[in-house]
């Protein structure tokens, strides 16, 4: 078996997208094991480690089984496999919705056009807001989303900064979300409607039908 065939898994389970322009709609979701990141608000940690080592092929079984169209590949940061890249590709060819969930931190450049990318810009209380790789706004395309996750003023002040300085939502859209239990939601929605910012914004529907719970 070529290594170029293989990949780490954490989990692959069948619920409904939390975030996102398609929030709601029914996804298989294939989240991959490992990240090189650390943020101090992450919800999968229990993903940077173990997992199993599938082909693409048992991969590919298991969601077909769901019989859904819709496929996200999440981690983790799903890039940090190289494996990742050709299996994306591979999803496509074989009719399926793609969507990428990254850190943003590792080069997208070689990403197949046809997946939707949604990159983070990590803010300051991620603590990783120094690992952020610009020239990753260099690659998305109108489909693509940027997300922004604000766990606080200074958070929404830089973020604010950014999609002004960087023309974000010239790119594509723009999607501010509260940090998970750290920062009031109404609270954000008040800052974005003050300052009449052109994004999104939007809450972890996930979180609000289950929990923290993995697998959800």
């Amino acid at each position: 078996m070529k290594q170029s065939s293989l990949l780490r898994i954490t989990e692959i389970f069948y619920s409904l997208q939390g975030e996102t322009r398609r929030v709601g709609i029914p996804t298989v979701f294939i989240r991959l094991t490992g990240c090189p990141l650390r943020c101090r608000y992450c919800d999968t940690a229990y993903a940077f480690k173990g997992g199993t080592v599938m082909t693409f092929c048992d991969i590919l079984d298991r969601v077909q089984a769901y019989a859904c169209q819709t496929v996200t590949v999440t981690g983790g940061e799903p890039l940090a496999q190289k494996p990742c890249i050709p299996f994306l590709s591979e999803l496509c060819d074989l009719g399926y919705k793609v969507s990428l969930e990254t850190s943003g931190a590792l080069d997208m450049g070689e990403v197949d056009k046809r997946v939707i990318k949604i990159m983070d810009l990590k803010t300051p209380s991620s603590g990783e807001a120094h690992r952020n790789h610009w020239a990753n706004l260099n690659y998305l395309q109108k489909q693509d989303e940027i997300k922004c996750v604000i766990g606080s003023r200074e958070d929404y002040q830089w973020a604010k900064a950014i999609v002004s300085k960087q023309h974000l939502p010239e790119l594509c859209e723009v999607l501010f979300s509260p940090s998970y239990q750290e920062l009031p939601a109404s609270q954000l929605a008040d800052w974005i409607l003050e300052d009449k910012l052109p994004v999104r914004f939007q809450i972890q529907l996930h979180k609000i039908l289950w929990g923290d719970v993995p697998g959800k």
